[in-house]
């Protein structure tokens, strides 16, 4: 390879490298050219899946300030310059290798970290981030409707004039923090209902007095 073709390659891979959400390391050898072909349609336009030579991707590493163990770059290899969901790229390789067995995952960069290949599998079975987001905002929304029933019994006790405490079912269950603090405010309130109705009737003794004082 030419010096400046060389030079060019390192720098395209120090800013991969630097651009990267996660880098992980792979061994080809034994995939045919189909298999590859495969591969990078599976991992999609957010992964660049790139067969680079060990002794560029040192020194990429190196500029890039990414600690690559030189035990994981033994052997032919190929990167994959994760540019979206760590996770998701994680579990494609994961479910790539179980169908092609020369796909060997040796390992990776992860959150500035150099990780194993047993590592790379722990984050391949993680859930992923929509998944979470998913699971997260049904959660929220569950309980907001329970503090939204919880609000609107207080409310309805306090029309009818009645100063009783939120159902304790309605209360126990379950809730984010937040849900929990603004029910707990809401029970405040509710104990001080009374005072504020006695207040409300006290002045009219002292109204009648004055007029028969008059």
């Amino acid at each position: 390879m030419a010096k400046l073709e060389k030079a060019s390659a390192v720098s395209e891979l120090a800013e991969d490298f630097r651009t990267s959400q996660a880098t992980l390391v792979t061994e080809y050898r034994g995939l045919s050219v189909t298999s590859m072909k495969a591969l990078r349609r599976t991992l999609g336009s957010t992964t660049k899946y790139s067969v680079v030579k060990n002794t560029l991707t040192k020194i990429a590493a190196r500029e890039a300030g990414v600690p690559i163990p030189d035990e994981m770059l033994k052997g032919p290899s190929a990167l994959a310059f994760v540019k979206g969901d760590p996770i998701d790229a994680a579990r494609m390789l994961r479910d790539f290798s179980r169908e092609n067995p020369f796909l060997v995952i040796k390992g990776g960069i992860y959150e500035g970290k150099a990780v194993t290949s047993e590592e790379v599998m722990q984050l391949a079975n993680l859930e992923s981030r929509e998944v979470l987001l998913a699971k997260l905002a049904g959660a929220m929304k569950g309980s907001i409707a329970k503090a939204a029933r919880v609000f609107d019994a207080l409310r309805i006790k306090l029309e009818a004039g009645s100063p009783a405490a939120a159902p304790a079912a309605a209360v126990e269950v379950a809730a984010p923090p937040v849900v929990e603090e603004a029910v707990a405010e809401v029970e405040v309130v509710a104990e001080a209902a009374p005072v504020v109705e006695e207040a409300a009737v006290s002045p009219e003794p002292v109204i009648e007095n004055n007029k028969e004082e008059a």
